[in-house]
């Protein structure tokens, strides 16, 4: 891989991380999260092996359905108390979907059966 691009996908990573751990708004943290996923994918898939291939692919997939359960748990959340802040979660259902959410995204138990193949 191109040092050029690896350090691009590097550089991405830590913004993501960093856009995501500052933010107080569900659509930036979103966000973040997006970036730090399609950074992370090129860097698992540099070797163009195909359990590496196989293993982006898992990764994206997950990460998918995870983004979506987060973006669907927070726009419920603003249906309900009419604000996208963070520390607005007072409803117990959107507290249990969004945790599913950052649970599956970071391979927490019991949804972590797709990290130890990636």
């Amino acid at each position: 891989m191109n040092p050029y691009a690896k350090l691009t996908f590097l550089m991405s990573l830590m913004l993501g991380t960093t856009i995501t751990a500052s933010s107080n708004h569900w659509v930036s943290a979103w966000a973040g999260l997006e970036i730090n996923t399609l950074a992370i994918i090129p860097l698992i898939s540099k070797s163009h092996h195909p359990r590496a291939i196989e293993a982006a692919i898992k990764y994206f997939l997950v990460q998918a359905a995870a983004s979506t359960l987060l973006l669907f748990s927070s726009m419920i959340n603003a249906w309900h108390t009419g604000q996208w802040d963070i520390t607005q979660l007072n409803h117990p259902t959107l507290s249990l979907l969004l945790t599913t959410a950052i649970a599956m995204k970071l391979g927490l138990v019991p949804f972590h059966f797709w990290f130890p193949e990636v």
